[in-house]
């Protein structure tokens, strides 16, 4: 229904993103929107609905081609600058959940003066069965869909690097210092490995069981690490 999370709320929520960039510059219009998703029922669907509704307003889409995290799509955003990002995903809430945010230029959730106009646009999308959204083949034909993914990553990569904060501490533990990581079964897996080997850090362990990326999260009751039980 269009209380929950299904094809035709996120359709209404990207026409109000869609028709509010209408009112834009061509230049900023130009600029297209970056989408990312997590490993939740459903993600990557809806990733490609946002495309498509995007792509009926002749706005162009950066897609990454498997699931990444919020942080990766913030500077996705950034990187390619895009004016916009969407990242389907409902954060550490429980699997009959999904969600939906936008991110403005900045790589920051898009402010409240922009995203007031957006939620206006969208409301008056009233016939949420009537929004148009292209299909990714045609999105492909018309290149109004990119598809993202190494190429942002070993940039995201080699700007994590240079925020590290104290490299002469890692240098001289780094090595020994035993760490063990586990993404929750979503979308941490690769690149908070990555970012630790080129941090310096060797002894690092993943949980195996919950490095898998499971729409069930199936080892864990809920996803949310605040909580000691999720690693029980």
């Amino acid at each position: 229904g269009i209380g929950r999370m299904n094809i035709y709320t996120v359709r209404q929520a990207t026409e109000g993103l869609a028709r509010f960039m209408d009112t834009l510059s061509d230049e900023t219009k130009a600029r297209g929107v970056a989408i990312s998703y997590d490993s939740r029922y459903m993600s990557q669907e809806f990733a490609y609905e946002s495309a498509g509704v995007l792509g009926a307003h002749g706005i162009k889409s950066y897609v990454f081609d498997q699931l990444r995290p919020t942080p990766e799509l913030s500077f996705a955003v950034r990187h390619l600058k895009t004016y916009a990002g969407i990242m389907i995903t409902a954060s550490h809430n429980p699997k009959q959940y999904n969600g939906y945010k936008i991110y403005g230029p900045d790589g920051g959730q898009m402010p409240p003066e922009e995203s007031d106009k957006i939620t206006k646009y969208a409301r008056s999308a009233a016939d949420l069965f009537v929004i148009k959204s292209l299909n990714v083949h045609v999105l492909r034909a018309k290149k109004l869909m990119q598809p993202i993914g190494e190429d942002v990553d070993e940039a995201y990569y080699a700007e994590v690097a240079t925020v590290t904060i104290n490299h002469d501490l890692i240098n001289k533990v780094g090595k020994n210092m035993s760490l063990v990581y586990s993404p929750l079964h979503g979308t941490g897996r690769i690149p908070a490995q990555m970012v630790l080997r080129n941090a310096g850090f060797e002894n690092f362990r993943l949980v195996p069981e919950q490095g898998i990326a499971d729409p069930e999260f199936a080892t864990t009751p809920f996803a949310n690490p605040e909580f000691a039980q999720v690693f029980d």
